[in-house]
């Protein structure tokens, strides 16, 4: 049936049964007016929480990795890092760019934080002009590095002493070491090092002459190659040679590792000629055999790079500008 409007205030509180019969609906109200919240008294709370100083964030007794808070942590899990340097026209760039391919030691030294704490041991037994050995000093840990070319050795310890405020007084001593990784290895005890941190040749694509080593290497005189000797990786032809030289260099230095301290590897994948070379997932498997286990990477972009014209205009080649950083673990038994 209808139900006039006006009928609308009389039935309110009836319910229309299904057989047509209707009930009366008892509402039970509160009595009294609704409580009021003290405006004064959340004024005065909120003053009192808003004087009261925010307590510093402490490191977890339970984090035997590193010295980082919470909130220091979580940054350093995210998947792409941009890369930090100096700028090329910075006084203490100038030793670094006689490297062919150096790497920034403030992206080292956000590894070196991660996964050390002070005073412990890290090596890199490619050091080349000392990237990881300034980011070990001004992070205040011990470093090693291996190098088999004295002239880059040389600048190493040179940038040590000219880039580091009193490296000289330090707690901590950085060690360069001149020779064949494949034999300076044999020199450190094991389950000796906390961490170790690197950026090994890209094989022999040095040797290649582009765009790039034309515009920013051999127009101002600088290296376009690591060296001459038959012992530098950069040297060898065979890509597959390569790859097994250097996973047992770097399974050599696993020994030295401590168990369940990690490596970080900084490479980049490369093109030789028309084929595109996964490097990266190319050495993380050849490690497996020696208990270095993949836990994860990180992209490093590259955004400073500048952009040129290869392949145009037949054919699609990349301009890369991003690096990988592999996370392992060291899996040896105690």
């Amino acid at each position: 049936m209808k139900v006039d409007v006006s009928m609308n205030q009389a039935i309110e509180d009836d319910i229309v049964t299904s057989d047509g019969l209707s009930e009366q609906v008892t509402q039970v109200k509160k009595r009294g007016r609704p409580r009021k919240t003290s405006v004064v008294a959340t004024e005065v709370n909120a003053a009192v929480i808003k004087d009261e100083p925010a307590q510093p964030k402490t490191v977890d007794p339970r984090n035997a990795m590193n010295e980082l808070t919470s909130t220091e942590w979580l940054p350093e899990t995210v998947s792409v890092w941009n890369q930090r340097g100096l700028g090329a026209n910075h006084p203490d760039a100038q030793i670094e760019r006689q490297h062919p391919a150096p790497f920034s030691f403030t992206d080292v030294g956000r590894l070196v934080r991660f996964f050390t704490k002070s005073k412990e041991v890290i090596l890199d037994p490619f050091v080349g002009v000392g990237s990881t050995l300034k980011a070990c000093a001004v992070e205040g840990r011990n470093g090693i590095g291996f190098e088999l070319n004295p002239r880059y050795a040389e600048l190493a310890q040179e940038r040590l002493l000219v880039e580091v405020k009193d490296i000289s007084s330090s707690e901590v001593t950085q060690d360069v070491r001149v020779g064949d990784a494949r034999e300076l290895i044999k020199g450190l005890p094991d389950d000796s090092l906390d961490l170790i941190i690197t950026s090994p040749p890209y094989w022999n694509i040095l040797h290649k002459v582009d765009h790039k080593a034309k515009q920013e290497r051999e127009k101002h005189d600088l290296d376009t190659k690591y060296s001459d000797d038959n012992r530098d990786l950069g040297n060898i032809d065979d890509y597959n040679v390569f790859l097994e030289e250097l996973a047992s260099i770097l399974g050599a230095c696993g020994r030295a590792l401590k168990p369940k301290k990690y490596m970080a590897v900084v490479v980049s994948d490369f093109r030789d000629k028309s084929k595109f070379v996964m490097f990266h997932a190319d050495l993380a498997n050849s490690l497996e055999k020696y208990k270095l286990e993949l836990r994860g990477l990180t992209v490093l972009y590259q955004r400073h790079k500048r952009v040129f014209p290869y392949g145009y205009p037949y054919a699609y080649v990349p301009n890369i500008h991003h690096q990988y950083i592999l996370i392992l673990q060291n899996m040896k038994h105690k």
